[in-house]
């Protein structure tokens, strides 16, 4: 690759490809400069070190990821959006499976402050959740319910976890129709509990 031309940017979006290719966690500040063709120090004047690099990879993949849900979950509610959300959640999670590793590392309030692709993620989510009438704390729950759900199905599935004959694809399918109907039925809080 030519010298010229380095930025954050580019970094992140190098990082970021490399991720999918062999792990985020494989990534290094080293194999990027590397493929630049220039000093590891001279990337450090682009990213502090290799944390906010990884961080940088995980903002980009998530906003990415809420790109294709937001196209995927417009003008749909209930069931429909739903599916339509979990689906494109899946997708990206398959088709980019180091960005979506990187998506779910814990980042400090500091380091995702001022994200306009995390504050538009949870903004989606809240509002596919509100159309089964759900409000806060129910959102929160379900929102949490939803996410473990779905990052552990394609954990799984990422993994070859899944050996038993049955199509994956027909499984997740009855998992959502299952989630539908609990989110349909959300189960009230007894009087005095919040």
């Amino acid at each position: 690759m030519v010298r010229a031309g380095v930025t954050a940017a580019r970094l992140t979006e190098a990082a970021a490809l490399m991720a999918d290719e062999i792990g985020i966690d494989k990534v290094t500040v080293s194999a990027l400069a590397r493929q630049f063709g220039v000093k590891d120090a001279s990337l450090y004047s682009h990213v502090k070190n290799l944390r906010e690099l990884r961080v940088r990879v995980a903002l980009l993949s998530g906003e990415e990821m809420t790109d294709r849900i937001a196209v995927a979950v417009a003008g749909r509610s209930g069931k429909e959006a739903l599916v339509a959300f979990a689906d494109a959640y899946r997708d990206y999670a398959l088709a980019h499976p180091g960005r979506y590793a990187a998506s779910q590392m814990r980042m400090e309030p500091e380091e995702v402050a001022g994200s306009v692709g995390l504050r538009r993620s949870v903004e989606l989510t809240y509002g596919m959740l509100r159309g089964y009438g759900l409000t806060d704390p129910d959102l929160t729950d379900a929102a949490r319910l939803l996410r473990s759900t779905f990052h552990g199905y394609i954990h799984l599935e990422l993994s070859g976890g899944f050996a038993h004959s049955r199509e994956v694809r027909e499984s997740w399918s009855r998992s959502l129709d299952a989630l539908h109907v609990l989110l349909t039925n959300w189960p009230t809080r007894p009087e005095g509990n919040a």
